[in-house]
């Protein structure tokens, strides 16, 4: 079996990715070539721990900014990562991965409740672990539920999938001249004030020593390249 780099990853995905070039919703194109690749990962040997925003669908900070309350707003974006959760889960189970959808607000119709031990159980076996429904608290973004998913599973790093290629200090597709990064600490992170992770995350996981690997979600075999050590996107870890 290939030697990995990182043998259990807690990745990362944005809700618009999963909204592919629609910008809202799941497009089914797109979530099944994601599914492809974290396929190609799982078949590597690595256990994977996954959180998804919700973005394509409902985002409680945009809808709280004009008027509705921040708390009711936040719930309905965690419902919204649960929607997102179920429709991966979905594809991945038709390409032959065992999966469990976990979430932080019980519903036990859909999804069972997150409890740390059964989650690492579940990795254990080669199960992918879904984690929806962010914290379960309000004011908490998906950003901080992946880091906070990633200590309590003991994964060796997030993995932040996005749309570009890295981190660079200024929005790369409105901006030619944006410097990237391929390598970051924490604290440049949060004192250059980048778009990697919101400050909770950042130093959720400068508290722990979590890896951060950002890269582009599209670029082929992507997840498996990181997983096998080679350099691509951003790494944000300690000086």
């Amino acid at each position: 079996m290939t030697k990995l780099k990182y043998n259990r990853i807690l990745l990362k995905l944005s809700g618009e990715a999963l909204a592919g070039g629609q910008g809202f919703g799941i497009d089914p194109e797109t979530i099944s070539s994601i599914s492809k690749e974290i396929i190609k990962s799982l078949n590597l040997g690595a256990e994977i721990g996954m959180v998804i925003g919700g973005g394509n669908i409902f985002r409680g900070v945009t809808v709280s900014s004009k008027g509705m309350d921040r708390a009711s707003a936040d719930y309905m974006g965690m419902l919204a990562t649960v929607m997102n959760a179920l429709a991966i889960q979905d594809v991945l189970e038709k390409l032959g991965a065992d999966t469990r959808v976990v979430t932080a607000i019980s519903m036990h119709e859909v999804a069972e409740p997150y409890i740390r031990r059964r989650a690492i159980r579940h990795l254990e076996k080669k199960r992918i672990v879904i984690c929806a429904a962010g914290t379960g608290n309000p004011f908490f973004t998906t950003d901080t539920a992946a880091a906070l998913r990633a200590m309590e599973l003991k994964a060796d790093a997030i993995l932040k999938a996005t749309k570009v290629d890295g981190v660079f200090d200024k929005d790369p597709v409105s901006n030619p001249d944006a410097r990237f990064f391929n390598r970051l600490t924490y604290l440049d992170v949060l004192k250059k004030q980048l778009k990697v992770m919101d400050s909770a995350a950042i130093s959720l996981c400068m508290d722990n020593d979590m890896p951060i690997n950002v890269f582009n979600l599209f670029q082929k075999n992507s997840i498996s390249r990181v997983l096998k050590g080679e350099e691509i996107g951003t790494l944000v870890q300690g000086g």
